[in-house]
């Protein structure tokens, strides 16, 4: 899917800026067909609104190449290649795949392209593989899940079974919550990882866990997985003597239909969800419901944010690749998310979390906030930051 969109965007209104108008080439990096063609969907829809709620504040007009990844590391670096050699995109947004993130890192570095990270959680893009041009607006794996582990063992909770798929993503979540969990006293009493996107049957697990002697179940499961995993957790009747926790993708608003009633009770955390009480994410929600006429997801607010950063960054006065990546840094903005900032020590986005409750509503399900974790910067995590230098 190749298309190109130019998108003439309004007049400023007195912030700083560029005296004339530029004209800024965004190349969108997004998967549009394959197994996360939703959720590549869903942060351009973000994306879009965006441009669109936030362009007025910039005299910068942004045109949009897009390119579809395909979710194939080796196809996304071909897409990457062309985005930076041929179209000479002053800066890149998306990227779902941690997998696809790792093959076009070394690309996008070496170019000196600026990346806005609109998805992909690996710890490692914004740790030991860090880069100056790479900032993510999105979430990184342990972050979504450190809190969790001081809360649940502040609701009493002291012997947990953990499970979720095994790939890096799976992994980090899991380490980001055990680490945390054991830390404030837990105990992880048994754990498991299951092959990734191979596993149809999950019962052998759950008689695992039922009979591990633990007082709750924590997972990372995200898309079909989850999808198949919360029915079956309901169908084998555990969710009343084993109470399921998770990462929030595990109940994510983009699918938890699909999961129906098997998806009530669950608790997990998230660092978005559509119910946040707020008089941003009020705006944010009506405006995304009036486009697409559905609730949006955290897929589509980190597409919302990375179009609100990059805008913010034209505001600062950026306008070619290495000022844009400095900008981009030094973001910070109150967000449908809360107060959200970059860490310039390893470019990861800076956000609270929000730990919630899927219940019924009366259209169907919906989120019940019950906390509202704080806003921690990520562990260093061995990057070592330098100051973006063009190319």
């Amino acid at each position: 899917m190749k298309r190109s969109i130019l998108t003439a965007l309004g007049l400023a209104t007195g912030l700083a800026m560029p005296a004339a108008a530029e004209d800024i080439k965004v190349g969108l990096l997004l998967p549009f067909s394959g197994v996360y063609a939703s959720l590549g969907n869903e942060i351009e829809a973000g994306f879009a609104l965006g441009l669109e709620q936030f362009g007025g504040e910039t005299d910068a007009t942004f045109d949009i190449v897009n390119e579809d990844t395909e979710v194939k590391p080796p196809v996304a670096l071909g897409k990457a290649k062309k985005l930076i050699l041929q179209d000479k995109v002053d800066v890149m947004v998306g990227v779902v795949s941690s997998g696809v993130l790792g093959a076009v890192r070394d690309m996008v570095h070496g170019a000196g392209v600026p990346l806005i990270v609109a998805n992909a959680g690996n710890d490692g893009a914004t740790g030991e593989s860090c880069s100056p041009f790479i900032t993510r607006m999105s979430f990184s794996n342990g972050q979504v899940n450190r809190p969790m582990g001081q809360w649940m063992y502040d609701q009493g909770i002291r012997k947990i079974y953990t499970l979720a798929p095994d790939y890096a993503a799976g992994r980090q979540m899991i380490e980001g919550f055990a680490a945390t969990f054991t830390a404030a006293g837990g105990e992880i009493v048994g754990q498991d990882f299951t092959p990734f996107q191979k596993t149809q049957d999950f019962g052998p697990y759950l008689t695992q866990a039922k009979s591990s002697g633990a007082d709750a179940v924590y997972v990372f499961y995200a898309g079909g997985e989850a999808i198949s995993f919360v029915k079956q957790y309901d169908s084998f009747g555990l969710k009343a003597e084993l109470p399921l926790y998770g990462s929030g993708f595990l109940t994510s608003p983009l699918y938890v239909n699909a999961e129906g009633p098997a998806a009530e009770g669950v608790i997990t955390a998230l660092h978005y969800v559509p119910t946040i009480d707020s008089p941003a994410n009020a705006a944010f929600v009506e405006a995304f419901k009036a486009k697409t006429d559905r609730m949006p997801s955290e897929f589509a607010v980190q597409g919302y944010d990375a179009a609100r950063a990059l805008i913010e960054a034209t505001k600062a006065g950026a306008t070619d690749r290495a000022s844009l990546a400095n900008a981009l840094r030094q973001v910070s903005f109150e967000g449908p998310r809360g107060q959200l900032s970059i860490d310039p020590a390893t470019n990861n986005i800076v956000q609270p979390i929000y730990v919630y409750e899927t219940v019924a509503g009366e259209g169907g399900l919906t989120q019940k906030v019950l906390a509202q974790l704080p806003a921690e910067a990520d562990p260093v995590n061995g990057c070592e930051m330098a100051a973006p230098v063009s190319n």
